[in-house]
Order: C-alpha cells, then sequence, then structure tokens
C-alpha cells in the first residue's frame, strides 16, 4: 500500500460467526504473542487488518482469505470486486458479459438465490474482515497492553489503532447492514473456542450499535484531514455515519435527515474540497487528491496485486484499446444500459466531462445482456497518471492497478445535505444546497452552462446527479433502494427483471438473502427475506 505496507502476518484467529468452513489457519508458526509483543507489532497487525480490504490473500493467488469452495476464483473474492459486483451489476450502471462466471447470472436480472456465488463471498469477506478487527480490538485492549512495558506514546497509538479498527469493523458491519439487513453479529466480547453460536441481530439495532460505535471512537481518530493517506481519521466516520444518517428510513423506518445534515457540515467545515478536475479523481495518481479524498482503499501496482479491487474496473471495460485503460488489454466484460447513458444530456457533444465511455464499435443499446459489444464501455478508471505517463508503482506486465478507490470522497458530500435538506432535514437550507449542486456542475462542465435553478433542484434530480457524479463507485444499488426505484415500476432499465425493456421485481430483492450454508450451520439465524 502507498502509506501502509502490507505485512504478511499470520494471526491465530477462529471466524466465529457459525460457517466452521472458514476458521483461519496459520501459515506459518506465528502466534499472536509473537505479533502483538511490540508497538511495531501492532502497527503490522493493523496493516493486515487494512490489506484485508485490497488483498485477496497474502499473496497474489494461492493463499486466498476465503476458501475455494465459496468463491471458487480468487480473483473474484476480494471485497472490493464482491461488493461493486453487488451495488453495480444489479443497476441501470453496469453489465458483465461473462455469464460462465460463478454468481453472475440472475444479478443483473435481480434473480438471485441463496447460494449465489458472489453474494455469499461479499458476506463471507465481511465476516473475515470483521474477524480481523475482532482480534486487533480484544489485543489491543487497555488491560492487553498496559503490562507490555510501552511508553505513554506508544499506548496513546496504539489506542488510535484500535480506534481504526473498530471504524473498519464498523463499515463491514453497515455494508452486511445495507445489503443482508439483519446478520449475525460478533464482536471482541465473544467467546471463542466455545460451542457458542452468533445472534442474529435486528437491522435497527445493528444501526443502533454502528452509530454509538462511530461516536465512541470519534475522539480517538486522527482529526479531520490529518494522519497517514490511507488510514481512517475522523472525516471518514463522519462520512459514513452521514451516509447511514440519509438511509436511516430505510433501515430502521425512522428518518434522520438532520443528523445526515449535520455530519456533512462538519465535513465541509473540516476543510475538505472539491478537486478541480473530475477525471482525475480515479486514475493512478488520485493519491495525491488529498483534497476531495475523504477514505479510499488503496491499490499498488507492485504491493496490492490481486484480480480484484481497481484492477477489475480497470481490465473489466468491455473492448476499451489498452492505450486508453492504461492496462495491457480489456477483459471484454463491463458495459453499460442506455438507460444510465441518457443522464448525460447531449452526451454526443461532450458537455459533462464525468460522461467517459467508450463507444467504438459498441452499441448504445444493450440488446444482449452477456455480449461485449452490446451496451457503452465506461472508461471511468483508467491506469494513467494525470500528465497522461504511466502510473507511479506500474507492475511491467501492466496487469495490476495503482488507481485508489474513494469509499468516502467530498463530492458525496454535497449530495448528502442537499438531498437531506430536500427531504425536510433542518439545520441546512436550499439556498446553500442549490449552491453545492451547481459547484459539481461547475466542475462536470468547465463552466457554469450546466448550472440550474432553484425550480429544478427536485428529489428526482438530485438521484440523477448522484449516478452522473458517483456511478462505478458502488453507491447504486443503494441510492436506488432509497428512492423506491430499484425494485419497483418507477424506474426500469435493460434487462431489469430479466426482461429487455426492464420490470418490477419483489420487493423482497431490495436486500440479499443469507446464504445458505450459514443458515444450516447456524440455527439462531433466520432467513430474511
Amino acid at each position: 500500500m502507498k502509506a501502509l505496507k502490507i505485512f504478511s502476518i499470520a494471526i491465530l484467529l477462529s471466524a466465529a460467526f457459525g460457517c466452521g468452513k472458514l476458521d483461519l489457519k496459520p501459515t506459518n508458526d506465528l502466534t499472536a504473542d509473537d505479533v502483538f509483543n511490540s508497538p511495531l507489532g501492532y502497527k503490522q497487525a493493523l496493516a493486515k487488518v487494512y490489506g484485508a480490504f485490497a488483498l485477496t490473500g497474502n499473496a497474489t493467488t494461492g493463499q486466498q482469505d476465503i476458501p475455494a469452495e465459496i468463491v471458487k476464483d480468487e480473483g473474484n473474492s476480494d471485497f472490493l470486486r464482491l461488493y461493486w459486483n453487488l451495488q453495480e451489476l444489479t443497476t441501470d450502471e453496469a453489465a458483465w458479459s461473462w455469464s460462465s462466471d460463478a454468481g453472475i447470472l440472475g444479478l443483473h436480472e435481480l434473480s438471485w438465490s441463496s447460494t449465489n456465488a458472489i453474494t455469499a463471498g461479499l458476506y463471507y469477506r465481511c465476516f473475515f474482515q470483521i474477524t480481523l478487527c475482532n482480534d486487533f480490538i480484544r489485543q489491543s485492549s487497555d488491560e492487553r497492553i498496559s503490562g507490555k512495558g510501552f511508553s505513554e506514546t506508544d499506548l496513546q497509538e496504539i489506542k488510535r489503532y484500535r480506534a481504526e479498527a473498530r471504524f473498519l469493523r464498523a463499515y463491514q458491519y453497515w455494508v452486511l447492514m445495507d445489503l443482508f439487513a439483519s446478520p449475525p453479529f460478533v464482536t471482541e466480547d465473544f467467546k471463542l473456542g466455545t460451542k457458542e453460536l452468533p445472534q442474529q441481530i435486528s437491522r435497527t439495532d445493528l444501526f443502533n450499535y454502528i452509530e454509538s460505535e462511530l461516536k465512541a471512537i470519534d475522539s480517538d481518530l486522527f482529526p479531520a484531514k490529518t494522519g497517514e493517506y490511507g488510514r481512517a481519521n475522523q472525516a471518514a466516520a463522519w462520512a459514513l455515519l452521514s451516509r447511514m444518517y440519509l438511509n436511516a428510513e430505510v433501515y430502521t423506518k425512522t428518518p434522520k435527515y438532520t443528523e445526515a445534515i449535520t455530519y456533512a457540515k462538519k465535513i465541509i467545515e473540516a476543510g475538505y474540497t472539491l478537486h478541480g478536475n473530475y477525471r482525475e479523481l480515479t486514475i493512478a495518481d488520485n493519491h495525491l487528491n488529498t483534497d476531495e479524498n475523504i477514505f479510499t482503499i488503496n491499490y499498488d501496482g507492485t504491493h496490492t496485486q490481486n484480480y480484484g479491487g481497481t484492477t477489475y474496473l480497470m481490465h473489466g471495460p468491455a473492448n476499451v484499446p489498452a492505450d486508453i485503460s492504461g492496462s495491457n488489454g480489456d477483459w471484454g466484460g463491463l458495459r453499460t444500459t442506455q438507460n444510465f447513458v441518457s443522464l448525460f444530456p447531449n452526451y454526443s457533444g461532450n458537455t459533462d466531462q464525468r460522461a467517459m465511455f467508450y463507444t467504438t464499435g459498441q452499441t448504445l443499446e444493450m440488446d444482449e445482456l452477456y455480449l461485449s459489444k452490446s451496451g457503452f464501455s465506461p472508461i471511468k478508471f483508467r491506469n494513467k497518471t494525470k500528465s497522461g505517463g504511466d502510473a507511479p508503482h506500474l507492475d511491467p506486465a501492466k496487469d495490476f492497478s495503482d488507481i485508489d478507490f474513494p469509499l468516502f470522497r467530498f463530492g458525496e458530500v454535497y449530495l448528502n445535505y442537499a438531498e437531506a435538506v430536500l427531504r425536510g432535514g433542518t439545520g441546512g437550507d436550499q439556498t446553500t444546497a442549490l449552491d453545492y449542486l451547481n459547484k459539481l456542475r461547475t466542475r462536470a462542465y468547465g463552466n457554469t452552462s450546466g448550472n440550474i435553478s432553484a425550480n429544478q433542484l427536485t428529489l428526482d434530480f438530485i438521484l440523477d446527479e448522484r449516478g452522473r457524479e458517483l456511478y462505478f463507485e458502488a453507491h447504486r444499488r443503494t441510492d436506488l433502494v432509497r428512492f423506491n426505484k430499484f425494485t419497483t415500476a418507477d424506474y426500469l432499465w435493460a434487462w431489469k427483471g430479466g426482461v429487455k425493456a426492464g420490470t418490477a421485481v419483489s420487493a423482497s430483492r431490495n436486500i440479499f438473502p443469507i446464504p445458505s450454508s450459514d443458515l444450516a450451520s447456524n440455527p439462531n439465524l433466520k432467513q430474511n427475506q
């Protein structure tokens, strides 16, 4: 990683969430006592917790975290590729050509089952990462570190590490809450080595837990806009709270739009700004965009090699020449629907700089779902620098990406503020909301020609603007669910529901099912659909 090098450390853990298949076994002779015996050991262990977001295991291939019986192809098993597929392939923004890939059939058609390999893969990946967090939090408790002879400075630093691990755990639980509603629940207090199995937590109780965790760690994190790049600071926690409050009515049936405004304002007041050029947000040297990036998954072509992550987003778009993507060639996979392209008015004139599609040899209409030339190919993630040169940590074969993925960036904060104001939240105003939307559009157009007036600022406009601003950044499914357009006939796109023109599906598809394998191994769980 660019700021945190990855150390391949085997930690003696047990995956205590119900599925014996996923017990972690050490790959060398290190024990927890060996790892957690120095301040450096704690930082190395924290690097593994962060690294689990960017890697599939302790090597590029062959030592995968998630067993092959869950996700057969290791390249499909990293967190971002799994999460991105469920957030994007299920919507108007993306389709994948390889119908033979395990779990792909049924995603875009909204017809998956509880044995789908991608839904199961993300579920177990989230719990793998929660397990790493739980163990780190357990090993870094005040009781565990107080007698080790560390200096007061080191003790305070380890306390910060623990807060970061709590944030990363809260983020993973938010993913589970958003996608699976009511998962099993395990913290550092869970008794390992017993026959006890985790209990299922309600969506509302999980929301309350995540909220309390993020508030509890606030003073222990780096202040906003400080700390090592790629590590969570206060603004990362505020951004997750703002996003969570924006969706609170979906999660708990109780709106919290005022709170969404409150935490958006905290980030705005902390000094983040929009990066000057939209097309530089998702390229090989985007680690320099500290004006806008709040929290990223860091990828490095030499140190974080795997076939998921932004490598997938760089290679994936169908039929894109290598000199455009900055790779050694395309995988013939990712395309978008004509419905999504239509969100960019005057596309042929390329007025909105956010409209980045490769069209040569591609059809606008997605007449066939699993055909690589059917639909335009988004080229938002390009392994090139701002100057057009090669990635700074380019691997010689150009197999792997150097592009960091923005889990949270400032553009989303403006959108959260504006939507929460329009939905009735207090503490903000529509004049400011309009100003924030027009700042986004001024950047997109390079001038004020795309700015809107007050009467054009509607909720439907904001949904479309979120699509234009945040596409391919793993927001779309969550946004469509919040607007009640994911499963309903209110918005149709090509092949929604398995029909070329699109059709409504059951509201049960607003969440994903708990994998049947976990239901079979833990009698405390009930299916959430």
